[in-house]
């Protein structure tokens, strides 16, 4: 229930988004336990269907599930930008009160749903589920868990690898994060670095239903570094300060050459570790125009300032369509 200052009172309304990519033959089960997780709460609710360019036809299935349940709605990107694009393209769209983020492939139970929506209304505007026991690979577990540990490190916030993007979110925050137009994106940095009063709580994460996961070690290797780089400078920092600390170290190794030539006299040989070190300082010098050159490509990308996706299709526009035909 949502009240004005004048003390007329509404229902509220929740917004379910939900990127889609490759799981077409989950979207009937997922759309049927949301119509019934929300028939037990008394809000009104809308369903975003976000078609990432799904290989697998899901827009076709999209727009069946949106003639079978007004409530549905769906969004169909021109190409695939990219799941945290996806979430961006859905909340720019939504209309709720509340804002749910979810995957597709039922990992997230939409019979959670009505726990985060209780937490939240406890005076809370980010409720993020925690996924306890995690029922995904030990490669992906282990990576998310390293992700955090170094993005923690770096950025000096405090991170739980047990959350992703599962949760609810209030109207306030969501505008925020809509505010927030960056090419590189990473939708549960961004909730948490807004710092709105936030809370996690337990939930069940059930097994991928269908499809299997499209974050390759590659892609994580790259999610990762656009997370760390879009939300610190710390890395220019640490190498400047490993920088300084390579020199002082040779600036003292000269010194004791010195020495050993003029007051000990003896003679300086070793042109294996002349190669060596000269081959390690270049190294390190190609390392850090690499960390420079990431931060002056993130500034590139920025200073184009492309759209963050495009629309082919709505479901909108289909009913329009079917309302002149008629």
């Amino acid at each position: 229930m949502v009240c004005e200052p004048m003390g007329k009172c509404s229902i509220a309304m929740i917004s379910v988004v939900i990127p889609v990519y490759g799981c077409k033959t989950c979207l009937d089960e997922l759309s049927s336990r949301l119509a019934s997780t929300f028939a037990t709460i008394p809000v009104d609710y809308e369903i975003i269907f976000v078609n990432d360019a799904s290989p697998d036809g899901a827009w076709m299935k999209i727009s069946e599930l949106h003639e079978k349940n007004p409530h549905i709605k769906g969004i169909d990107l021109a190409r695939n930008f990219g799941q945290h694009h996806a979430i961006t393209a859905g909340l720019d769209h939504a209309k709720g009160d509340w804002v749910v983020v979810m995957d597709c492939d039922l990992q997230d139970r939409p019979e959670e749903i009505p726990k985060l929506y209780e937490k939240a209304l406890e005076g809370y505007d980010v409720v993020f589920g925690r996924r306890v026991q995690r029922h995904d690979g030990l490669l992906k577990k282990a990576s998310s868990k390293l992700f955090y540990r170094v993005y923690d490190y770096i950025t000096g916030h405090t991170s739980d690898h047990t959350v992703a993007n599962f949760s609810i979110n209030s109207k306030k925050v969501v505008e925020g994060f809509k505010s927030m137009r960056e090419q590189s994106r990473f939708f549960p940095l961004f909730i948490q670095w807004m710092g709105y009063p936030s809370v996690s709580i337990e939930v069940e994460h059930n097994e991928r239903k269908a499809g299997k996961s499209s974050y390759n070690i590659k892609k994580l290797v790259r999610l990762a570094t656009d997370g760390i780089i879009s939300q610190s400078n710390k890395p220019l920092r640490l190498s400047i300060q490993f920088g300084f600390f390579i020199a002082s170290i040779s600036f003292l190794y000269g010194l004791y050459l010195f020495f050993r030539y003029f007051f000990l006299a003896e003679p300086v040989q070793g042109w294996t570790s002349v190669m060596v070190s000269i081959y390690f300082i270049g190294g390190l010098m190609f390392c850090n125009l690499g960390i420079l050159g990431l931060y002056i490509g993130k500034v590139f990308n920025e200073a184009k300032d492309r759209p963050l996706y495009l629309i082919r299709d709505t479901t909108e526009n289909k009913s329009g369509e079917r309302r002149l035909k008629t």
